[in-house]
């Protein structure tokens, strides 16, 4: 069932693709068209052969590529937000919907945590962040599945894409039709990983659809986001995700960065039995971001924390039940409730 929590209608078909289309060509310069390697781009000269490193721009200062959502996820009642809708390159966020989709197939029997999976040459080619693996060789799929969540490894990510879409292409595809069906209307995948592409885009209300997904669709698969690191080939990777160590009740996400987005971060934290799921896009800096995302999630818990005293005060003051504190949702189910608390 389509999980249509906190979408708004859009706006005719033509605005929409109007808007992708300007959004696009503003980056076109940061991203040569999807050929940027490692940090830099070859550009010629003066028409005389030389070949010079330019790189790409630097994130930028103004609030150009900001956004933010925080999220109740009991009700999926909106309780901040900032440019929600507007679209931003969702940079090594991609990879949650690549562990969607590989969660998925663990689940169905697709694949086996020990199952061991080829490395290709393309897999081994791709830009760090990466584990380093080589071609020809094997790596089990719960590595591959700690080596995205920890490290945010891009070689690990196209090893699993290849296993369960023959090509990482193919899986893009994939993993676009799956947003879709989420409700995550907004968004286009084009690699697996995240690695810089024009065309790659998303919104903070998309990637707190997919926290949520993660959340409720997985409970046995989510407490790998928990992990504060892992041993691979004798070298210990901590995880990215360092808001996740100062924060308490934070219990994951992923964190994202390329140039042309700025610092990216989906998180969720649990206090008491108020979870909250919780995007900022374009942070200038990891700790700056991590710091704004603190702000913004200690605001939201003080605000349900509130009303839910409130609501008691007036539970008691009528005779009622003290509680009012229900689980969270079964996914799938209610979401047309949901939506219409959602909506903004």
């Amino acid at each position: 069932m389509v999980l249509s929590l906190m979408l708004v209608p859009l706006t005719a078909d033509a605005r929409s693709k109007g808007q992708r289309t300007y959004h696009s060509s503003t980056q076109k310069k940061a991203f040569q068209h999807g050929k940027q390697k490692t940090g830099y781009v070859q550009a010629r000269r003066g028409g005389h052969g030389k070949v010079a490193k330019r790189y790409p721009p630097p994130v930028d200062n103004s609030t150009a590529n900001y956004a933010d959502l925080v999220m109740e996820a009991k009700t999926g009642r909106i309780l901040h937000a900032t440019e929600p809708d507007e679209l931003r390159h969702p940079a090594s966020l991609t990879k949650m919907m690549t562990l969607y989709l590989t969660f998925q197939a663990l689940k169905k029997g697709q694949l086996d945590l020990d199952q061991k999976l080829p490395i290709s040459q393309h897999a081994a080619s791709q830009s760090p962040s990466k584990l380093g693996l080589r071609p020809g060789n094997m790596i089990r799929v719960e590595d591959a599945l700690l080596g995205m969540v920890t490290k945010s490894a891009n070689d690990a990510t196209v090893v699993l894409s290849e296993a369960l879409g023959g090509t990482e292409e193919s899986f893009a595809r994939i993993m676009t039709a799956k947003a879709h069906e989420l409700g995550m209307n907004r968004t286009v995948f084009r690699n697996a990983s995240g690695l810089p592409d024009p065309d790659q885009v998303t919104t903070a209300r998309d990637m707190a659809v997919l926290g949520y997904a993660l959340v409720y669709h997985f409970p046995q698969y989510y407490p790998y986001f928990s992990r504060d690191g892992f041993n691979y080939a004798g070298k210990h990777h901590n995880n990215h995700n360092n808001l996740m160590k100062r924060y308490a009740g934070m219990d994951g996400i992923k964190t994202g960065y390329i140039r042309a987005s700025g610092f990216n971060l989906v998180a969720s934290s649990m206090r008491g039995q108020t979870r909250l799921i919780a995007v900022v896009f374009g942070g200038r800096s990891a700790v700056k971001r991590d710091n704004h995302m603190a702000v913004l999630m200690d605001q939201a818990f003080a605000r349900v924390h509130e009303e839910q005293r409130q609501q008691v005060a007036a539970n008691d003051d009528n005779g009622q039940a003290s509680s009012n504190v229900t689980m969270p949702k079964k996914p799938g189910s209610g979401s047309q409730q949901m939506a219409k608390r959602a909506t903004f």
